[in-house]
């Protein structure tokens, strides 16, 4: 296993589910994010598309991604993971699939989105670790909530971790999210987080 990277015998898998692009490549490790359905409204996104349409691809999706996270620490939409029964459902699916289907290295639930660094465990595909986390968690939400629909965004964000460096920044950048969107003063003190626990 290589933990950041490609894997060994090089491949590689590229799809697209609608506006983003994923990489699954078996045991590499992923920086994640995942949104609730109501966090970002579609015209804001399209709109960011068109301004950035004239930009390189790969400076695109970088510029396109700042902007996202930036207005995810917003707090817009219900924000559904303030209520602490709720991100515990979520907290807890995530910890009970670590070393089942991923090995979970940093994560943080903010109130409107979820940020995880994780490495697929072999023969598992990031799709099926996405689909089981949201679809599990939708469903106990929505039960508890009493209510029907949507919970997240079906797109996610997936980006491949290079090497130790990146791979260190990551874990700074996702412990850091809520004191960055001012909803605590050290990382440690968010209660749904890795730094946390």
């Amino acid at each position: 296993m290589n933990l950041y990277g490609a894997k060994p015998d090089g491949s590689r898998r590229w799809y697209s589910r609608g506006y983003l692009s994923h990489f699954d490549g078996g045991e590499i490790t992923q920086f994640i994010t995942f949104r609730l359905h109501d966090s970002l409204p579609q015209d804001v996104l399209l709109g960011w598309r068109g301004e950035l349409a004239g930009e390189p691809e790969t400076e695109r999706e970088i510029l396109l991604n700042r902007r996202i996270e930036k207005y995810l620490d917003q707090g817009f939409g219900e924000c559904f993971l303030l209520n602490p029964e709720i991100a515990a459902i979520v907290q807890n699916a995530l910890l009970f699939h670590d070393n089942s289907l991923y090995r979970l290295s940093a994560w943080i639930i903010m109130p409107n989105h979820v940020h995880l660094l994780l490495t697929p465990n072999a023969g598992v595909a990031l799709s099926r670790i996405l689909h089981s986390l949201k679809s599990f968690t939708s469903n106990k939400v929505n039960q508890m909530l009493g209510r029907k629909g949507k919970l997240w965004q079906e797109e996610s964000f997936d980006r491949y971790i290079r090497n130790r460096e990146h791979y260190e920044k990551t874990i700074t950048y996702i412990e850091n999210n809520p004191v960055k969107a001012r909803l605590c003063e050290r990382p440690s003190d968010w209660q749904f987080s890795s730094a946390f626990h």
